[in-house]
């Protein structure tokens, strides 16, 4: 299934409204806007992913539409799914959307640092 183009253009359009250095990626069968170099949020079919701080998981996670994401079996604490069903409003998407920008600035960059080649003598 293809990601909810819509939930999209809704999410885009409020980090557009506070951060200019977005990146969007097509993976994980969705979108991912990666925001100053790291994954932040995304969409995934009708739902959108958001990676926050593993400090309030077990808070959030008890939120009507949240679940854990799961990919490998495996739930991996500071990240979550959440239902479309409960994102109606811009209020109930930018809370979500806030979250995950709000971590972004302590996540760890997801691009690679260039290694320089070694000096050949």
């Amino acid at each position: 299934m293809a990601y909810n183009e819509k939930l999209a253009a809704r999410m885009r359009e409020i980090i557009a409204e506070s951060h200019k250095k977005v990146e969007e990626k097509k993976m994980f069968a969705g979108l991912c806007f990666m925001v100053n170099d790291k994954m932040c949020i995304g969409v995934h079919e009708d739902r959108i992913m958001v990676q926050l701080d593993p400090a309030v998981f077990d808070d959030v996670i008890e939120k009507e539409g949240c679940e854990p994401m799961n990919f490998t079996g495996k739930v991996m604490r500071g990240f979550v799914f959440v239902n479309e069903s409960v994102l109606k409003t811009k209020k109930q998407l930018d809370y979500w959307v806030q979250l995950g920008l709000s971590f972004n600035k302590f996540a760890k960059s997801s691009k690679k640092a260039s290694q320089k080649p070694a000096n050949k003598k």
